[in-house]
């Protein structure tokens, strides 16, 4: 009566994943508001907000003409999206439930349900406003082309994916140092606001500026984002492949450092007390 029956085949596992998955995405949107519209409208706003605040500082510190040939504001929403998309996931990820949440107390679920329904759940918002605010620009202000916009959109995933992997070594780590997680969240993420590049070009910077942001796999989306959405810009200074592996890289780590502290975060806690 109170045994959870588990599936019998792979197919019938990888159905049950889902379902799960889906139900967590589900409630994960629904934490930021309880109307899954207004949660989208709210994103939607902080998104034109980060868009204007760009747009018209380009404007009054007359850096518009170091921008692109092409849509300035296309210019502007190439970087700002990719930098939401990252951003936002990454705290999805660290903020989702870890081992010793109620939740984890409930058979068919676990940790990694939960880092998967935290990052798609932010991606679903973000592609979703992604997209409505591209359609309302294009009907009602003034019709734009994107050169390539199947890649574009690739540098999009790259970037979530990006997030996803340093938001889960983070997560890792919450259960060990929960303040300097806090802290070097907020730390890295504002960081980004400068060191993901999408203020700038980055085949205009000299070699001993490139230095100080290549590291950065955001940086590299973004330059690569916009060598996609526009017909005469051609990346230099950035690779597609270098956020991938970085990103394969930290996931891994990530994961298995996950997989150590759920197996001995009860052994630990106790022991703290």
């Amino acid at each position: 009566m109170f045994q959870q029956s588990a599936p019998k085949t792979t197919l019938a596992s990888a159905l049950n994943l889902s379902e799960l998955v889906y139900h967590s995405i589900v409630r994960s949107v629904r934490k930021t508001h309880g109307n899954a519209l207004m949660s989208l409208i709210m994103n939607m706003l902080q998104t034109i907000m980060f868009v204007m605040v760009f747009y018209v500082m380009f404007s009054v510190l007359g850096m518009r003409g170091a921008a692109l040939r092409g849509d300035f504001l296309i210019y502007i929403m190439s970087g700002v999206f990719l930098f939401m998309t990252h951003t936002k996931t990454m705290g999805a990820v660290v903020g989702s439930e870890g081992p010793s949440s109620p939740m984890m107390k409930h058979a068919p679920m676990n940790t990694i349900i939960a880092i998967l329904s935290a990052a798609l759940g932010t991606l679903y918002i973000q592609v979703l406003s992604l997209m409505t605010i591209l359609f309302v620009y294009h009907v009602a202000f003034t019709p734009f082309e994107i050169h390539q916009p199947v890649p574009a959109f690739g540098m999009l995933l790259i970037a979530w994916f990006t997030g996803l992997a340093i938001g889960t070594v983070f997560l890792a780590l919450k259960p060990w140092f929960p303040t300097f997680v806090s802290i070097a969240n907020t730390i890295f993420a504002r960081a980004n606001m400068i060191a993901s590049g999408k203020m700038f070009v980055a085949n205009t910077l000299p070699p001993f500026m490139l230095a100080m942001f290549d590291w950065n796999p955001l940086f590299h989306c973004i330059d690569q984002a916009r060598g996609f959405a526009f017909i005469n810009y051609v990346p230099r200074n950035s690779s597609v492949t270098y956020p991938l592996i970085v990103g394969v890289v930290l996931l891994m780590i990530g994961l298995m450092g996950e997989f150590y502290t759920r197996k001995h975060a009860s052994v630990s806690w106790s022991a703290r007390r």
